[in-house]
């Protein structure tokens, strides 16, 4: 078995707080005193984030306070239009004041989890650096690079794979293979740490690679098979032995 020289990082529910982006929506929302069950913002997260996804040339100059505004302005725009009745109706009686005030509150409630979770990893991975070469494989909007600069990751990654940006979203092998290619490593002398099996786990593991699947929850139905080894932190990363 090949020595591990290469650590490849998911961003999204791995690197900036343990949880994925739709229950830290949801937990904003409510927060900011809206309630609304995670099926009713299913549907919204995942219009915003294909929106997201169709203006990189928009999205990429923004930080991470921006790139939220985006996203849970497009995300009350579904929510106006298709959410339950009770929710349209306190959004249309809001007023256009209040639905800025309400993206206000949502947007700077997930800032801030966002924001403790960057630290948090910033001090947890940072000292594996003298390590590993390491880079960062994500679905994301484009705008990956300042988000990492914007929370001083930069400095720790030598290369970022942002989809939007190769052109090829997770689970593509293609994408895995741009960050490698940009580390100069094979893939069986890597290993990649993400909370998604079947986006992280499962493809890397075709690839060659070795994988760790971030478990923070219980999910029904999930074949553990693809990681070869479980964490419930990342600060648990440190302790595993390559």
């Amino acid at each position: 078995m090949a020595t591990i020289t290469t650590l490849l990082f998911d961003f999204g529910g791995t690197l900036d707080g343990s949880a994925h982006w739709l229950d830290r929506f949801l937990l904003s929302y409510r927060a900011a005193g809206i309630e609304i069950p995670r099926t009713d913002l299913d549907p919204a997260f995942d219009h915003a984030t294909r929106i997201g996804y169709g203006a990189t040339r928009v999205v990429s100059r923004f930080g991470m306070t921006d790139l939220v505004r985006f996203l849970v302005g497009h995300q009350f725009e579904y929510l106006r239009k298709s959410g339950p009745d009770p929710l349209r109706a306190t959004l249309d009686n809001s007023g256009a004041n209040g639905r800025h005030r309400l993206v206000e509150a949502v947007t700077n409630s997930f800032v801030r989890e966002t924001s403790a979770g960057l630290a948090h990893s910033r001090a947890v991975v940072g000292p594996l650096k003298s390590r590993f070469k390491m880079g960062i494989v994500s679905n994301f909007y484009g705008n990956l690079e300042r988000i990492l600069e914007e929370a001083k990751l930069d400095r720790l990654f030598a290369a970022v794979a942002d989809s939007s940006r190769v052109g090829i979203f997770k689970p593509e092998p293609g994408i895995f293979e741009d960050a490698l290619k940009k580390l100069h490593c094979v893939p069986e002398a890597a290993a990649m740490i993400g909370d998604s099996l079947a986006k992280d786990c499962a493809p890397a593991r075709k690839l060659g690679m070795r994988t760790v699947w971030l478990r923070t929850e219980p999910h029904a139905g999930e074949d553990s098979a693809a990681a070869d080894v479980l964490i419930r932190s990342i600060d648990e990363i440190a302790q595993i032995q390559w």
